[in-house]
C-alpha cells in the first residue's frame, strides 16, 4: 500500500470529518441493484467501506452476512458500535485490515469509492485480489468513477483502462454509464457487475 494512503492518512480524514466522498446515503446505483437481489444468505464483502452506508441498507434489507473492511482503525473502531447488534446477530463482521491482506471468500463484493481511493499503481493487483476472494461465479458490482483525475484519492480512469484489468479474470456483465447517479457525480460514474471467470 502506498505509504500516503495508509491508515493513518484515512483514520485523520474521518477524525477531522474531511470525508467529501462520502454520499451521506446509499449510493443510488447500488441500492437498485442490492434491491433485485432475493437470496439473502449470500456472502457480501464490502472492502475500504467508509461509513458503510450499504451495509446499513444490506442489513435493514435482510441480508445475513455482511462482511466490512477498512484500513482506518478509527473507522473500524466506530462501525463496530454502529453495528453492535449485527455483529452479536452474527450478521455482520466488521474487520481492521489493508484489504490486500484480506483472506476468505465471498459471493458478493460491493465496490463503492474504493478502487477509486487506492494508488493507482495497485489496480492490476486490485483486479487479481477481487478475483481470489471471489468464490466461483461470484461477483463483483458496483460503480466506478469515469473521469479524468490523476490527483487523487479519488483518482479517475476510463472504461478502457478498467476493461485491461478486469477482463482476464472477470466475465464483464456490465460496464455501462449509471442513469441513477445523484446529480453531482452524473455522467462521472460506470455501474460495473464482473464475474468471475
Amino acid at each position: 500500500m502506498s505509504n500516503q494512503l495508509d491508515d493513518n492518512f484515512w483514520s485523520t480524514r474521518y477524525k477531522e470529518n474531511t470525508t467529501g466522498w462520502d454520499l451521506g446515503q446509499v449510493s443510488p446505483p447500488i441500492e437498485a441493484y442490492v434491491d433485485q437481489l432475493t437470496n439473502k444468505d449470500i456472502s457480501i464483502l464490502i472492502p475500504g467501506c467508509g461509513n458503510s452506508h450499504e451495509a446499513e441498507h444490506l442489513l435493514s434489507a435482510g441480508f445475513k452476512k455482511v462482511t466490512l473492511v477498512d484500513i482506518s482503525e478509527v473507522l473500524v473502531e466506530r462501525l463496530k458500535v454502529k453495528f453492535e447488534a449485527e455483529i452479536a446477530e452474527d450478521r455482520c463482521e466488521v474487520i481492521h485490515a489493508d484489504f490486500f491482506d484480506l483472506k476468505g471468500t465471498f459471493d458478493l463484493v460491493i465496490e463503492q469509492t474504493f478502487f477509486c481511493a487506492i494508488d493507482p499503481s495497485l489496480r492490476q493487483q486490485y483486479a487479481q485480489k477481487m478475483a481470489e476472494l471471489l468464490k466461483p461465479g461470484g461477483k463483483v458490482a458496483g460503480v466506478l468513477f469515469e473521469m479524468h483525475k490523476p490527483d487523487g484519492p479519488p483518482f479517475g480512469g476510463n472504461s478502457e483502462e478498467y476493461l485491461g484489468y478486469f477482463e482476464p479474470l472477470f466475465d464483464i456483465k456490465s460496464m455501462e454509464p449509471c442513469h441513477n447517479s445523484i446529480a453531482p457525480r452524473a455522467g462521472s460514474e460506470l455501474f460495473i457487475i464482473l464475474q468471475k471467470k
